[in-house]
C-alpha cells in the first residue's frame, strides 16, 4: 500500500475516535442544531452497527453510488464531484451508477437490498423525505432502510416569474393571489415533486391559493414560466442561474437567513415580507441499514475533508449552495424533522398517493 494511503487511513482511525468530542465543530449550519436540539425526535434510520476488525481495510474495491435520477441533475452532479474527491482521500474508486424512476424509489429500493458493507451507498436529496406522501407503498422501510453518513450541500428555494411578468416583488404577487384564489398558477415537474410540496408550503406560509399546472419534468415548468403559459415557478437557484442572468426569469424571494453569493440581488423571503417560509433544499448520502459504525464514521470524515477543498466550495457557492458536513445524527434528526413538515403539507392539501 503507497505511504500516502497509510496515512490517510491512521488519519481517519484518529479521527473516529475524536467523532464524539468534535460533534459540535462538525456541524457548522446552524439549520442542522436545530434539528439535533429539538426534544422529542425519532432518528428515521435505524442506530449503527458495532464495527468489526475487518472494517480497518476500508475500502479495499470499487464502492458504487446509486443516483436514483437521471444524469446530468443536482444530485447527480454533486454524487459525481464528491465521488471523485472520496475516489482521491480513499484510494478506491467511487463510480456513480444512475437508477432513475419513481420519484427515486427505484435507486433507493436497490440502495436497500444492497449488502451493508459500505461499498453500495445512495445519494439522496429531500425529495426522499416527501416520499411516504407520495406513495401508499414503498419498496423499502422508510423509516429504517438507510443510515445517514451526511448532508453534502443545502440549497435555498427560489420563487421566480417571467420577464413580462406584472410582479415586481414577493408583495405585489402575494396580494394578487389573495385577491382572486386560483387564478395565479405555478408550474412544477409532476404532482407530488419537491417543486409542488415546496409552493405547497409557500401558500400555507402566505395564505394564498394557486392553480397547479404539472409538466413532465422540472425543464418545462421553467419553460412554461418564460414563455408565459404559467405565472410562477419554484425552484432550486442552481438550475435556475442561467435564466436570471440572462433576464428571462425574475426572481422575486429566496429561501434561507441570508442571501446568496450568486444572487446578492434577490430578498430572502423574510425580507420581502415572509418570514414564515423555511423551506430548504439539501442533497446527502446514506447507506444500506446495518452499514457497521466505523466504516460510517470513515465515510462521514472523508466527505467532510472533500467538502472543505476549495474546488469543493466553489463549485458548491457556483450553484448557489452550500457545503454541509453535518453529522450522521444530525442528519437524521434533519430527515425526521422534514418528514414530519411534509406530512401536515400533504395532508392540508389533500395529496392523493399513488
Amino acid at each position: 500500500m503507497p505511504e500516502e494511503n497509510r496515512i490517510t487511513k491512521r488519519r481517519f482511525g484518529l479521527l473516529e475516535r475524536m467523532e464524539e468530542a468534535q460533534v459540535s465543530n462538525q456541524d457548522p449550519h446552524h439549520f442542522a442544531r436545530r434539528t439535533v436540539l429539538r426534544a422529542g425526535l425519532v432518528a428515521p434510520f435505524v442506530g449503527l452497527a458495532r464495527p468489526t476488525l475487518a472494517q480497518g481495510d476500508y475500502p479495499s474495491r470499487t464502492v458504487r453510488v446509486i443516483v436514483p435520477y437521471a444524469p446530468g441533475g443536482a444530485v447527480d452532479t454533486l454524487a459525481r464531484r464528491i465521488s471523485q474527491k472520496l475516489t482521491d482521500i480513499l484510494g478506491q474508486s467511487f463510480v456513480v451508477e444512475n437508477k432513475s424512476g419513481a420519484s427515486g424509489t427505484i435507486g433507493a429500493a436497490e440502495a436497500a437490498r444492497a449488502a451493508p458493507d459500505g461499498y453500495t451507498l445512495l445519494a439522496l436529496d429531500n425529495t426522499f423525505a416527501i416520499l411516504p406522501y407520495i406513495f401508499r407503498r414503498l419498496p423499502f422501510d422508510h423509516a429504517t432502510a438507510f443510515q445517514p453518513i451526511t448532508v453534502t450541500a443545502r440549497s435555498p428555494v427560489l420563487l421566480a416569474v417571467g420577464e413580462k411578468s406584472p410582479y415586481r416583488d414577493l408583495a405585489s404577487l402575494i396580494a394578487a393571489a389573495k385577491k382572486d384564489p386560483e387564478k395565479l398558477t405555478y408550474g412544477t415537474g409532476g404532482a407530488g415533486s419537491a417543486p409542488h410540496f415546496s409552493t405547497l408550503a409557500f401558500e400555507r406560509a402566505a395564505g394564498v391559493k394557486l392553480y397547479h399546472v404539472p409538466f413532465r419534468g422540472a425543464g418545462e415548468a421553467v419553460i412554461g414560466v418564460l414563455s408565459g403559459n404559467v405565472d410562477l415557478v419554484m425552484l432550486s437557484p442552481g438550475s435556475a442561474l442561467g435564466s436570471i442572468r440572462g433576464g428571462q426569469l425574475r426572481p422575486l424571494a429566496i429561501s434561507g437567513d441570508h442571501r446568496v453569493a450568486a444572487l446578492p440581488d434577490v430578498p430572502t423571503f423574510a425580507e420581502a415580507g415572509l418570514p414564515g417560509f423555511g423551506v430548504i433544499n439539501w442533497s446527502g448520502l446514506a447507506a444500506p441499514r446495518g452499514t457497521p459504525h466505523a466504516i460510517v464514521q470513515r465515510l462521514h470524515m472523508a466527505a467532510v475533508r472533500a467538502l472543505e477543498a476549495p474546488d469543493m466550495k466553489a463549485f458548491i457557492a457556483d450553484i448557489a449552495s452550500e457545503p454541509g458536513g453535518i453529522t450522521p445524527a444530525a442528519f437524521s434528526a434533519l430527515v425526521t424533522e422534514e418528514t414530519a413538515r411534509w406530512r401536515d403539507i400533504a395532508a392540508s392539501a389533500s395529496i392523493e398517493r399513488q
